[in-house]
C-alpha cells in the first residue's frame, strides 16, 4: 500500500510550483468570484471578469 504524503510535505511540493501569468491570473478570478458569491449571490463570473478586464486596462 502506497503511504499518503503528509501536510508538510504537500506544503514542501506547493512551494516548488510556478505557475503561469495566465494561470495566476484565472486563479485570481476564481478567487474573487468564490468570495464574493458567498457575500452576494447576485455577483456572477462574467461581472467578475468584467472588473478583472478593466483593472488590467489601467
Amino acid at each position: 500500500m502506497k503511504k499518503q504524503p503528509n501536510l508538510s510535505q504537500l506544503i514542501e511540493q506547493a512551494r516548488r510550483v510556478h505557475m503561469t501569468a495566465e494561470q495566476l491570473e484565472s486563479q485570481k478570478r476564481d478567487f474573487a468570484y468564490g468570495n464574493t458569491k458567498f457575500e452576494n449571490d447576485a455577483i456572477t463570473r462574467e461581472m467578475i471578469d468584467e472588473a478583472a478586464d478593466a483593472r488590467l486596462r489601467h
